[in-house]
């Protein structure tokens, strides 16, 4: 009782909003309620839809919901007023009837258009078969209108009346319907290389679908058939559902069905048929779906399968024989941790025998797990169509080297899968090795100079250390001295593994005072394992002066040349420098003049006699 009384109200709200919808147009009386949504314009037609007596007629038109609230519609033809019985010929000469075949589910199955926003339209179509018994001219096609109510049911809203033209056919009674001699047609791959993927990399491919039918298909659903065997499905099954949805494909029009597949472990290599169902209508509706089944081919690179019997051999088959003829880097010396291009010039050194489907991918040898090169731009993996007997062709990659590698060559290794005419699925490891160059880093310890002043012909020990800082040998490491004050000197130092320190130990001499800031140039030099050297220069102090040596003498044997007062410092410690040197000159110069003295007087005194005794013998 409740529920009846639930439907019973819910009419009512419907019945009232569709009153409300006509109130822009004036009163209306209750009692032509459905006479009036007849001029409500809830269906719109373009142009007038024709058909042929006996044949398929489909009438189009815009459904526009004028309700006020969001709803999910239906439409049905209605046989309210139409008189399905024996007409009489003025009935059927001006249309007083309905011109459709009239079967069990003609005014009972609704066709659903689906929901429609309030205020906005929606394409709809709806067929029957005309019936033969026509004369031609204008018939009018009743059609009712139907809203979901709260239980899922249809309960009539509106209905309006469709002007069709009909004409008698011109062909025998046994022609067969225009619809009916349509063929529904869709091509997969229309153009396109089978998609080809590699294990264990993801396999990212688009395939075409065209429809090669005759007319527009509406709310195409296009699904994979997916299968948990392996044998026949080689992908993994990451998501719930692979369809691929599109509300309308036009005649000849192509869409693209995008997929990304993880391929399985244990895929054998081959081709695979990929089943697909077309889940399609003819009207844009989407009532009456139809099914069309066909496939695709997909190619894994995974590992053979093995031969059950035991018996094959593969030697028993000829195949091509892929090599690198060459390989060429740009810049051709590789620093690590810098970018480069890598040419290389594959080979088909059969003199007879031509290679097809070639793959090849690139794989870097590993140093502590991690790889020494990488991809930095583009593919890893390049595909041939064919390689003719003898010919070549250029693999070009663009990659990077690990920064902290040692310096020396690395393996790159090109994986190579192709087909020959009695070897399918060849596989070929090609190597190259490409050298990565380390860049020579030293630095210096603190220069220890004892003394860091000397006179000229004097000596000054220099020590310092030079660290490897680098990842490379330092070989037949040497450092130089040299300025104007000092004589140029080299001190050997030898070979210094990375991370470790070499040591200079030397003397240097000074030759001239020094006259400019007291810089002293140091120059290390080593060599590579190339034998090409190599130069750093670095800057010591050493200041050289003048040797005052020889003015010592001049001061012991000019005893008495006055000193300035301000010299007095000067004096007193030269004499107390050299008090144990002055006492015996002092002691040599005393014996000498008292000598000298009393040689004087000696002869003074005898000349004196002398004169004396002249003086004598005069008297």
């Amino acid at each position: 009782m409740r529920m009846g009384q639930n439907r019973t109200d819910f009419g009512r709200r419907w019945l009232t909003l569709c009153l409300a919808a006509l109130m822009g147009l004036g009163a209306v009386p209750v009692t032509g309620i459905l006479q009036a949504y007849a001029y409500n314009e809830w269906i719109t037609t373009t142009k007038v839809p024709t058909g042929k007596t006996g044949k398929q007629m489909t009438i189009s038109f815009r459904l526009k919901n004028k309700s006020g609230e969001d709803a999910e519609f239906a439409v049905r033809f209605s046989d309210d007023g139409v008189d399905i019985g024996d007409e009489d010929e003025d009935d059927l000469k001006y249309g007083h009837t309905f011109p459709f075949e009239v079967t069990d589910s003609t005014f009972e199955s609704w066709k659903t258009v689906g929901k429609i926003k309030s205020g906005e339209d929606k394409a709809v179509s709806i067929s029957g078969r005309v019936r033969r018994d026509l004369q031609d001219g204008y018939y009018t096609v009743p059609i009712e209108i139907g809203v979901k109510d709260d239980y899922g049911e249809w309960g009539q809203c509106a209905y309006e009346d469709v002007r069709v033209w009909i004409s008698r056919s011109s062909g025998s009674g046994d022609e067969e319907d225009d619809d009916a001699n349509k063929t529904y047609d869709f091509v997969l791959g229309e153009g396109q290389s089978t998609p080809d993927g590699t294990y264990p990399n993801v396999m990212n491919f688009a395939i075409n679908l065209r429809n090669n039918s005759p007319a527009n298909v509406y709310n195409v659903k296009a699904s994979i058939t997916l299968d948990a065997d392996t044998e026949k499905f080689p992908f993994e099954i990451n998501d719930v559902n692979y369809d691929r949805m599109f509300e309308k494909i036009a005649v000849d029009e192509t869409v693209p069905l995008n997929y990304s597949f993880a391929i399985r472990e244990d895929a054998y290599s081959g081709y695979y048929p990929i089943a697909m169902k077309i889940f399609y209508s003819d009207s844009s509706t989407g009532e009456e779906l139809k099914t069309f089944e066909t496939s695709f081919y997909v190619r894994i690179h995974n590992k053979d399968k093995e031969d059950e019997r035991g018996e094959f051999n593969e030697n028993d088959r000829t195949r091509a024989r892929i090599i690198v003829d060459s390989f060429t880097t740009d810049p051709e010396t590789i620093i690590a941790g810098d970018s480069f291009d890598l040419v290389i010039k594959i080979k088909n050194a059969s003199t007879s025998i031509t290679a097809s489907n070639l793959l090849f991918s690139i794989e870097s040898e590993k140093v502590s797990d991690s790889v020494v090169f990488t991809t930095e731009s583009g593919s890893s993996s390049v595909a041939l169509n064919s390689l003719p007997p003898g010919g070549t062709s250029e693999l070009r990659y663009r990659l990077k080297s690990r920064p902290g590698v040692d310096q020396r060559s690395y393996a790159l290794t090109v994986k190579t899968t192709f087909d020959s005419p009695e070897y399918k699925n060849a596989k070929e490891d090609l190597v190259v090795e490409v050298p990565v160059h380390q860049v020579a880093r030293l630095s210096t310890g603190t220069f220890e100079v004892m003394p860091d002043s000397i006179t000229v012909g004097s000596e000054s020990n220099v020590m310092f250390g030079i660290n490897n800082t680098g990842k490379i040998m330092l070989y037949n490491v040497t450092a130089s001295f040299e300025a104007d004050s000092v004589q140029a000197v080299e001190s050997y130092v030898g070979n210094i593994k990375p991370g470790e320190t070499g040591n200079v130990d030397c003397m240097v001499m000074g030759v001239a005072p020094t006259e400019d800031d007291g810089k002293v140039k140091v120059t290390i030099s080593y060599e590579d394992e190339n034998g090409d050297v190599f130069t750093e220069e670095k800057e010591l102090m050493l200041f050289v002066a003048e040797d005052m040596s020889g003015m010592e003498d001049m001061e012991v044997w000019n005893p008495e040349d006055e000193m300035p007062e301000e010299k007095a410092g000067f004096l007193s410690g030269f004499l107390e420098k050299h008090q144990q040197n002055l006492l015996p000159a002092a002691l040599a110069v005393i014996v000498v003049l008292t000598s000298v003295i009393v040689v004087m007087l000696v002869k003074h005194r005898k000349a004196k006699a002398e004169l004396d005794a002249d003086e004598d013998e005069e008297e």
